[in-house]
């Protein structure tokens, strides 16, 4: 039995797939696997059980991704999952960087004692003009799933589209537009766009990417939509950069305390995933992860441990988390003994994953972890 500690509200037709096999639960002082969504895992202390952590989204800022990779925990996510939602939101942003939807609207609720309030209408809807979106040129930053989705959805609507993403994968080539030009810098991205939509994980190469230094880059009266994460800007810039013009409106997913009530921000309180779909695609992807990795030590979508499976050959097999170093394969099968069915082995950065199917083995797990190097291994 396999005890699966839920941090957040995790859709039921993702925990479903568990079986009979898993026990979720909201409280559990000795979990093998963790769900989480939104929580904050920074302070938390990690069991030793503690085996896997899949998160039902795709960002993963509230995980501390390099502590479990120093304790063998593997850390997964769901890219992909929310992504049609995400892209929703983002084409709802564009209409609202433009046509001042948001702020009209709230004008309006406040005319609703005014007598003559469609009079009133008539004369103050010009505070709310605003150009429409077809025509004009999205520059989109980050070409994953959501980047793809946004790029193509904008080229349906009759917008330039051109994007620029240094790690574009084959996958995600294969699915954009072949009407939206790439670029191979920021900097032309920056000049040419009057929209910039922002796709890309927070790191310590993206934070504060959009500061005052780039927005100078920039047209002038050039719109900002950042639905990925609220650190990739400097808040301060954007403001000043809002109030001197150079900026015609900023539309974010966070509404951060320092940017609410900016005139020309539109801030949503993080609505970017908030869809029935979306939470039940996510619940199903990292169920159907941890479990693999859980019963059969695959790995698929992990943010800390290289991505590695394999089908199930042999009497045992030992799945084997350790340090990136030399001859060490060697070691590890010279323990094992027995008839090596299967193996495969991949690394990422300072660690590596085996995985060794044997038949009739002569060392164990334990035999294993006390290789010099080895971090953790698992005998399934």
């Amino acid at each position: 039995m396999y005890n699966i500690l839920k941090l957040n509200k995790i859709a039921a037709i993702g925990t479903d797939r568990l079986g009979e096999n898993y026990n979720c639960v909201d409280e559990c002082d000795a979990p093998e696997g963790i769900l989480v969504r939104s929580a904050s895992m920074h302070d938390m202390e990690l069991p030793e059980s503690l085996l896997a952590v899949a998160r039902a989204g795709a960002g993963v800022n509230n995980i501390p991704l390099d502590k479990c990779a120093e304790l063998g925990i593997c850390v997964f996510n769901t890219p992909g999952a929310n992504a049609n939602a995400v892209k929703e939101l983002v084409i709802c942003g564009l209409l609202l960087a433009s046509r001042k939807v948001a702020q009209g609207i709230e004008w309006a609720n406040t005319l609703k004692d005014d007598p003559n309030n469609l009079k009133t209408v008539e004369k103050g809807k010009s505070k709310f003009v605003g150009p429409e979106i077809k025509g004009k040129t999205l520059g989109v930053v980050g070409l994953g799933a959501i980047g793809v989705l946004v790029a193509n959805a904008a080229r349906a609507l009759g917008m330039q589209v051109i994007g620029y993403d240094p790690y574009l994968s084959v996958n995600a080539a294969l699915n954009l537009s072949r009407h939206v030009v790439t670029v191979n810098s920021l900097d032309e991205l920056y000049a040419k766009s009057d929209y910039v939509s922002l796709h890309l994980p927070l790191n310590d190469g993206t934070r504060g990417m959009v500061n005052a230094e780039t927005l100078a880059k920039m047209k002038d009266g050039v719109r900002i939509l950042n639905f990925a994460r609220d650190g990739l800007v400097v808040s301060s810039d954007i403001i000043a950069a809002l109030e001197s013009g150079k900026m015609a409106a900023y539309v974010t997913d966070f509404a951060t305390n320092d940017l609410l009530g900016v005139d020309g921000v539109v801030a949503i309180p993080h609505l970017g995933a908030s869809t029935p779909e979306s939470e039940d695609n996510c619940a199903v992807m990292a169920a159907d992860q941890i479990k693999d990795y859980l019963e059969n030590g695959n790995i698929k979508n992990s943010v800390n441990f290289p991505n590695i499976s394999m089908p199930r050959s042999g009497d045992v097999r030992f799945c084997v988390y350790h340090k990136n170093a030399p001859n060490m394969i060697s070691s590890l099968l010279a323990i094992i003994g027995g008839n090596v069915e299967n193996m495969e082995n991949k690394s990422r950065g300072d660690y590596a994953y085996t995985i060794i199917d044997v038949t009739k083995p002569v060392g164990s797990a334990d035999a294993l972890e006390a290789v010099d190097g080895v971090i953790r291994v698992r005998e399934l």
